[in-house]
């Protein structure tokens, strides 16, 4: 594996798995050439519940991906099958919990979010209809992981795109054409997410050979010991996710307090973050791929060339996302909205993310390869270990510092991500096997 090897999977990837916060980004951006900023923000509380909610269940595509590319890399066809009759199961009882729980959810968490009227109600009017197509985006995680798992990367990208597309497309028309306001915004997305759905199944469908696309819809295939495997790394991610979004609940819940000026401009640079730390996650997926892969296969020099370049496209991609927004900052925030006094206050506090990249980039890229090893446990107590981080940093800046003291925690926060699974990677080499072993007189010595 060299460099021209690792960026032909991870470019494909970049371009597919950034396309995922761009449903949430362009929602932002459609309303926030309004004329009032609380449609920005009624969109932005909005968009934090169905980040929640994705979020907390992302691991049905990071789970789906490292299962699928160690089946791959084993080429076992029952195992391939298993690696997607799992996961849509899970999907599809949680969906139905979700929907079922769509009231208190409207009710109960929304108001936790804003104390502003105008803007809790236009939130509620965005959740009611996207709330039906959650199902709908469960299931294309499953779908989406699969093919990314198997290398299907042409196809996942051209499933993304049109996602996103076509939610651009209906986004203008209900919104400036129609003049819908949050209602078309919020019905544009559900439309591309049920639509995505139809296509993805029926890519995957063709994908399994025909004698053994009855095997997804059998129980017995399922097999109850990979399914406890499954369900164990999915705790560990689901609780590495529930950290993750506490933050950016608490995040979003105190820039509230800071007035609604700031609190649009917050969802804005959260959104540019969304968009650099889904870049990282392309190369993330690609080390996911190629660490299954060895691992299936038993590959060793394969596993520790992906390591090597993840650290080292981290650090390029680090410096290359922070200096291409430096450069051209103004235009991307002309992109959200035009409003001057958003733009003014979004001036304030660009440096923070600026500065994002750089502390985060390792953080996220090595997320990856303990993906693609399906061990989530060192992901989970780094998450931990991170929030508290961020927790201590906001009790203590944001009373002196207001919301500089708030973009201070979170910084520190991603920095103590990126340290703390630094220092995962050598014991997951030693568990995997793929360590280098020499004897120094009686003693045996791991190098790393």
């Amino acid at each position: 594996m060299n460099h021209s090897r690792y960026l032909g999977l991870a470019l494909p990837l970049i371009l597919t798995t950034i396309t995922t916060p761009l449903l949430g980004a362009v929602d932002t951006a459609v309303v926030g050439q309004l004329d009032d900023s609380s449609y920005i923000a009624g969109v932005a509380v909005g968009t934090i519940v169905f980040n929640t909610m994705y979020w907390l269940f992302g691991f049905l595509r990071v789970s789906t991906s490292g299962f699928a590319a160690q089946a791959l890399g084993t080429k076992n066809e029952d195992d391939l099958i298993r690696s997607l009759s799992r996961p849509l199961l899970l999907a599809l009882s949680i969906s139905a919990i979700l929907v079922a729980l769509q009231y208190p959810i409207k009710e109960q968490f929304l108001p936790l979010l804003t104390s502003d009227p105008a803007v809790k109600s236009l939130a509620i009017e965005y959740f009611a209809i996207r709330i039906w197509g959650v199902p709908f985006g469960l299931l294309n995680y499953v779908i989406i992981g699969w093919m990314m798992g198997l290398a299907m990367i042409k196809k996942t990208l051209f499933l993304q795109m049109y996602m996103n597309v076509t939610n651009i497309v209906l986004d203008i028309l209900f919104v400036k054409v129609f003049s819908w306001g949050v209602a078309g915004v919020a019905v544009a997305t559900l439309i591309s997410e049920v639509s995505t759905f139809i296509i993805g199944l029926f890519i995957v469908w063709k994908a399994i050979p025909a004698k053994r696309r009855k095997k997804i819809f059998q129980i017995k295939s399922i097999d109850l010991s990979s399914y406890k495997k499954m369900m164990r790394m999915n705790r560990d991610l689901f609780i590495r996710t529930l950290c993750l979004l506490t933050v950016f609940n608490v995040f979003t819940a105190k820039g509230g307090t800071f007035g609604t000026e700031i609190l649009a401009a917050n969802a804005i640079l959260i959104q540019i973050h969304y968009i650099m730390a889904y870049m990282y996650d392309g190369f993330a997926n690609a080390s996911s791929i190629l660490t299954g892969r060895a691992i299936g296969s038993n590959d060793k020099a394969l596993y520790r060339s992906t390591i090597k370049l993840s650290f080292q496209w981290a650090v390029i991609s680090s410096l290359s996302i922070s200096s291409v927004y430096f450069v051209f900052k103004n235009q991307i925030h002309l992109l959200f909205t035009s409003l001057p006094e958003v733009l003014n206050v979004v001036g304030t506090y660009e440096a923070w993310i600026i500065l994002f990249p750089i502390v985060s980039s390792f953080g996220v890229v090595l997320h990856g390869i303990f993906v693609g090893a399906t061990e989530a446990s060192s992901l989970r107590n780094s998450m931990i270990l991170a929030l508290l981080v961020f927790l201590v940093s906001l009790y203590l800046a944001a009373p002196r510092l207001d919301n500089h003291g708030l973009w201070l925690a979170f910084i520190l926060f991603s920095t103590a991500r990126s340290l703390f699974l630094i220092l995962h990677v050598p014991k997951l080499t030693r568990t995997l096997g793929f360590h280098e072993v020499h004897y120094d007189g009686k003693n045996k010595v791991f190098n790393r």
